[in-house]
């Protein structure tokens, strides 16, 4: 490769990262909410009230909250899967393709297994049937490894995000308002 070759490739990297941060990031963060929606703030939002990122997407489901919400509700690796990628999301087992009664039961501080093996989860912060579900996750760094913030200290360094799902009747349908927040990794005594 030859230097003017390496100084084109340094060049067309540089600006595919400032692309990315400047404008495909930011697109991806806020998919299919609008303006309105991607800068209101939502419940379960004081649970991290020093966010150092958030996303905000949205999309229109032709179903009222009261057919959309059994399905949140059975979400969780132990439950209904992800409906992502089950592969990634849900180690290979498909999520659900149907309403399962057992589990539609949810509480505040109820625990939803995030991954396969149930030692990572997501813990129930706030819960409004049929409008809003709120996750809570909590892990200790470097070990990536989840604690539970309702009780007890926080360990040394940790990072806390909340992953809410909001819904909101719109006409017959139901706008779905994934909405995520995250604090930057925090030391215990940073928390305070």
């Amino acid at each position: 490769m030859t230097p003017a070759s390496k100084a084109r490739a340094v060049a067309s990297a540089a600006v595919a990262l400032v692309l990315h941060g400047l404008v495909l990031r930011p697109r991806v963060l806020t998919w299919g909410a609008t303006h309105e929606e991607a800068a209101r703030s939502f419940p379960g939002d004081e649970l991290i009230p020093d966010a150092g990122s958030s996303s905000t997407m949205a999309t229109t489901l032709p179903a009222p909250p009261s057919e959309v919400w059994p399905w949140l509700a059975q979400m969780g690796c132990d439950r209904g899967g992800w409906y992502s990628w089950d592969r990634l999301d849900n180690g290979g087992r498909p999520s659900a393709d149907r309403i399962v009664p057992q589990w539609q039961g949810l509480e505040p501080g109820q625990r939803l297994a995030s991954v396969p093996s149930g030692r990572a989860w997501f813990t129930v912060a706030v819960l409004v049937p049929e409008r809003t579900l709120v996750l809570r996750a909590d892990t200790r760094l470097p070990s990536g490894s989840p604690f539970d913030a309702f009780h007890g200290p926080p360990p040394v360094a940790f990072v806390s995000s909340v992953w809410g799902f909001h819904l909101e009747p719109a006409g017959a349908d139901t706008r779905l308002v994934p909405h995520a927040r995250s604090k930057p990794p925090a030391r215990a005594h940073e928390a305070d």
